[in-house]
């Protein structure tokens, strides 16, 4: 047991109050791995309450424990948030590496009294927490979640530790940010990690059915329009990219959630190297960066979109007009197509 772990081990012995948090917008690695974390801190007696910075999409409203979720962006519930944060003695962040990615919570959750707990796999984490659990090697979060009580709990039999919707939980996380199962982040850890899970007899197919194949007919009709008349190639780059502007995500009455995974889809596109995804929404424009190959999104998104990520996996976003982003984004193709056409 690592000193991290052992520190923490002590400071859980009494109860605690404890908030776990994750990033804006959040994924179903962010909220599987939170509230996986949540159950079994609920189960050794803590007090716990979990808190999204903003809204989150309709098909992981299924997840256990959602019900009892804040989000900080609603009204009625950020008067919550923040007297559970001023009295919470320790503060748990998940699947994220920098204050930034809460939004309007972040500025609320540096200035806290209580200690942190940082657990993700993100490149260069902030150094604001007092503890962390951190490994960029972990194909997610919620793998990360999966082995610290692993650890915590030694010898104990697994079906003694997990129940099966800790579980779905902990499952949903990894199974999303790794493509199910098909992205270069999979490593023997992942499986011998889901089979260890599986032991709890929770249904594998059940939680894929109701992350992917749960979908109101008005996001398939607007995936169908990206598809047809959003989605652009450069074969020159090996670039495929997508625009959609707040006009069109309020023609097609799209949630925030409802885009996720659209930028995939450019992948798709045989000697695709780079797939991007720029949405206007709220004042802002949020971009998705996908690639396969040594090719790093990573950089591009540092470097002029203020984001971040995973070399294959990253994000950004920027206060420039939709237009302005995309005419940067197109700017910068040239510097990188030496790169992009040596990929393999």
């Amino acid at each position: 047991m690592n000193q991290t772990v052992e520190e923490l081990v002590a400071f859980l012995s009494t109860p605690q109050k404890i908030i776990i948090t994750m990033h804006r917008d959040p994924d179903a690695d962010a909220l599987g791995s939170s509230l996986g974390w949540a159950s079994y801190l609920s189960r050794k007696g803590h007090s716990v309450t979990v808190i999204s910075p903003t809204d989150y999409a309709a098909n992981l409203r299924w997840l256990p424990g959602m019900s009892e979720v804040l989000v900080y962006e609603k009204s009625g519930d950020q008067g919550k948030c923040r007297k559970k944060i001023d009295e919470a003695t320790l503060i748990c962040c998940l699947d994220f590496s920098a204050l930034s990615r809460l939004k309007d919570l972040g500025r609320v959750v540096q200035d806290a009294k209580a200690p942190k707990l940082l657990i993700d796999h993100h490149l260069e984490p902030e150094h604001f927490a007092k503890w962390m659990v951190w490994d960029t090697t972990a194909a997610a979060t919620a793998q990360l979640v999966y082995a610290l009580i692993k650890e915590i709990e030694g010898d104990v039999p697994t079906t003694d530790i997990f129940d099966i919707p800790m579980a779905e939980n902990l499952y949903a996380g990894i199974m999303t940010d790794t493509g199910s199962f098909r992205h270069g982040n999979v490593t023997p850890a992942v499986h011998l990690a889901i089979a260890d899970l599986m032991l709890t007899g929770f249904d594998t197919s059940r939680v894929h059915r109701l992350i992917y194949d749960n979908s109101p007919l008005s996001r398939l009709q607007f995936l169908g329009y990206v598809l047809s008349q959003k989605l652009i190639v450069l074969p020159e780059y090996r670039t495929a990219y997508m625009v959609l502007t707040d006009a069109e995500l309020v023609r097609f009455h799209s949630s925030p959630g409802e885009t996720e995974g659209i930028v995939n889809y450019g992948l798709q596109v045989e000697n695709v190297v780079m797939s991007a995804l720029f949405i206007e929404r709220k004042g802002e424009i949020k971009i998705s960066f996908r690639s396969v190959g040594d090719f790093s999104v990573r950089e591009v998104s540092s470097t002029y979109f203020n984001g971040g990520g995973h070399k294959n996996a990253s994000g950004g976003r920027t206060e420039l007009s939709i237009q302005d982003t995309v005419d940067l984004f197109l700017s910068i193709l040239p510097k990188y197509q030496e790169e992009l056409l040596k990929v393999d």
